[in-house]
């Protein structure tokens, strides 16, 4: 016979493999949020104890990089913003030669 595993050890042996953030196994599972954090911070405590240990570890790393993550995505949208609106300041991608 073959073990049929819950779906929070599944979601918590995702988290622990990959060091995935909780957004991430979100999208991977196609559940909420709201539903990997209840799984693998409750159920999974019960059901797998030394897999919730490892797990809540990537999650403590995970929430104190959280501010670092944040302001490097902040930093790529503006800077993608500032090359899009120099771009149409030049007003084409021509070096201001038009052909005729």
């Amino acid at each position: 016979m073959f073990e049929i595993k819950s779906r929070c050890v599944l979601l918590g042996q995702y988290i622990a493999e990959h060091d995935a953030t909780v957004r991430e196994t979100a999208a991977v599972f196609g559940v909420s949020k709201s539903t990997v954090h209840k799984d693998v911070t409750e159920k999974l405590r019960r059901e797998a104890p030394s897999l919730y240990r490892t797990v809540a570890a990537v999650l403590e790393k995970n929430k104190s990089e959280r501010h670092l993550r944040g302001g490097a995505a902040t930093k790529l949208k503006y800077e993608l913003q500032k090359s899009a609106s120099a771009v149409d300041q030049c007003g084409d991608h021509h070096g201001g030669v038009r052909a005729r």
